[in-house]
């Protein structure tokens, strides 16, 4: 099973870089993270958000592993705990599944990215930025791995 997280920003600043690395880092190998970040569309006066957004779809698509399962990340998708987070990837590691995460960019995701994906998540109902929605990404898959692990990095 690989975690594929595709996140429209490529020049994210230093504080996202090292968090998203040391969760990365943590992850055992068998689930194995890789990032894919996907250049964000030039913003300008003339350019409205739904021909930006409309140009990153296609990046990403463009990005995009076959054959995986798309969960769209949304402020307005299911929310879920770390715990239901655990179930699912237990869940798709018997299936032998292959995940992509798909974050958007300033300007969130595409209708059509959001209709064509498998689910669509939130993280939280508060809107964040889109660089930290891959640092707290790979941090709760990191604390839904250590509870099918039973490490205690997780409280509960």
């Amino acid at each position: 099973m690989k975690l594929y997280i595709l996140a429209v920003g490529n020049k994210m600043p230093e504080w996202i870089v090292a968090g998203f690395t040391e969760y990365h880092r943590r992850m055992p190998k068998e689930m194995s993270v890789q990032l894919i970040e996907i250049k964000p569309e030039k913003r300008g006066a003339a350019k409205q958000a739904e021909s930006l957004l409309l140009a990153e779809s296609e990046r990403i698509r463009a990005a995009l592993p076959t054959h995986c399962y798309c969960v769209a990340m949304d402020e307005l998708g299911k929310g879920f705990t770390t715990i239901e987070l655990a179930g699912n990837l237990v869940n798709w590691m018997r299936e032998g599944l292959d995940i992509a995460f798909i974050i958007g960019g300033a300007d969130g995701l595409h209708r059509d990215i959001k209709r064509t994906a498998n689910e669509i998540w939130s993280l939280s109902k508060l809107t964040l930025p889109h660089g930290l929605v891959r640092v707290l990404l790979a941090e709760q898959l990191y604390r839904a791995m250590s509870i099918i692990k039973q490490h205690p990095y997780h409280r509960a």
